[in-house]
């Protein structure tokens, strides 16, 4: 029987073989870890592995790098020249998905109105961290397009924290007490981790701080995205967490460190955490809700890509064009952890059968397949990827 160290090697190395094929296809190499996961999602003869504490831990912490590279990678100045049109877009494509899921929910499975609107919401997360391979791979995580994703998914994250908040005082497990501390928790975590992102450029003009070895500042960075996730874990926002972490340490650092910081952060996230975390998605996949309620789940997809793309369309046509507000919309299609746990929390109190969370489920898990490899194949034919 293997051990972790050489379940690991191996997947690293058939993570590598695939790798080569698929980008043949022009979808990024990392990707061959989720077809892998994929694969043993089916047949999984190492359970004990892939379950253990351990693995799970580094799949996590791989997730929280890929966030962190992408908040090192937002300029702030572009992102404030397009706060106005990140409100609105992520405000209308919100709109879009909540008034058609509401729909669907309540009228095809029988569901209350409230409950509808709860799990219709739930599908606004953006898993920006399964995007950052493609984002990165085609040079457009700083173009107008890759800042409006990122900036949506983020907002949006936002607002399902907030929905998180209302589904636990409609469960009513906590009191309302405990659930204005929760709110005033997130809010104190928060405003502390945008005061430290607006203290950090002061940093910059500490002529030490410099000049500083390259691998005290690697240290450093690493510091601040534990130190915002150990705040971020009482809160359960993490991601964000890990998002604003890597928009603080670009914001300490002086510009010309910026490429040496990156490539060490890149080399340690893509060499070792990227895989395990794509291999720990592909894993998450349940091939029996999928056979078992084919025509709903396909429901759930179409539904849920058409309100996606419709609002994106409809909101980004003027400002990205045509083409690039059609990529917002199937780049912002990648659900995350968030919509989820709301789920999870809706279905372990009873409040929706195990066949709507089975679908939902499902369907979230072929977005997290479909959405890649569509993605980064119309970015090469439309001549958007800077190759």
């Amino acid at each position: 029987m293997l051990n972790m160290f050489l379940f690991l090697a191996i997947s690293f190395l058939l993570t590598i073989i695939l790798g080569i094929f698929i980008e043949k296809l022009r979808i990024p190499w990392i990707f061959a870890a989720l077809l892998l996961g994929s694969f043993l999602a089916i047949y999984n003869p190492f359970q004990s592995i892939t379950s253990s504490p351990i693995f799970e831990f580094m799949a996590q912490l791989g997730m929280y790098l890929l966030l962190f590279i992408i908040g090192f990678g937002i300029d702030l100045t572009k992102l404030k020249k397009m706060k106005n049109f990140i409100i609105r877009a992520t405000f209308v494509i919100i709109l879009f998905e909540a008034s058609i899921g509401t729909l669907i929910i309540h009228f095809i499975f029988g569901y209350s109105w409230l409950i509808a609107f709860i799990v219709s919401l739930s599908f606004a997360t953006v898993g920006e961290a399964i995007l950052v391979p493609i984002l990165d791979e085609f040079k457009i995580l700083n173009t107008k397009l890759g800042q409006s994703i990122i900036g949506i998914g983020t907002l949006d994250d936002i607002f399902e924290i907030l929905i998180l908040i209302f589904v636990v005082f409609l469960i009513g497990h906590d009191s309302i007490s405990n659930t204005y501390l929760n709110i005033g928790m997130i809010i104190g975590s928060i405003l502390l981790f945008i005061g430290i992102i607006f203290i950090s450029p002061k940093f910059k003009k500490v002529k030490k701080f410099q000049f500083l070895d390259i691998k005290i500042l690697f240290l450093f960075a690493i510091f601040l995205l534990f130190f915002f996730l150990g705040i971020g874990e009482y809160m359960h926002i993490e991601p964000i967490a890990a998002l604003l972490s890597g928009i603080a340490v670009r914001r300490f650092l002086p510009k010309t460190r910026f490429k040496e910081i990156e490539n060490e952060l890149k080399a340690i996230v893509y060499g070792l955490f990227a895989p395990i975390f794509f291999l720990w998605v592909g894993l998450s996949m349940d091939i029996n809700s999928i056979i078992t309620y084919p025509f709903l789940v396909l429901l759930i997809v179409v539904a849920s890509k058409a309100s996606k793309l419709l609002g994106s369309y409809f909101v980004g046509r003027n400002v990205l064009g045509v083409k690039k507000s059609i990529l917002l919309g199937i780049g912002l299609s990648v659900r995350f952890s968030t919509s989820i746990i709301i789920i999870k929390i809706l279905f372990d109190n009873g409040l929706i059968t195990s066949d709507l969370y089975s679908i939902i489920i499902a369907s979230s898990i072929i977005f997290k397949f479909i959405v890649p490899i569509l993605f980064s194949n119309l970015l090469v034919r439309w001549k958007i990827a800077k190759l």
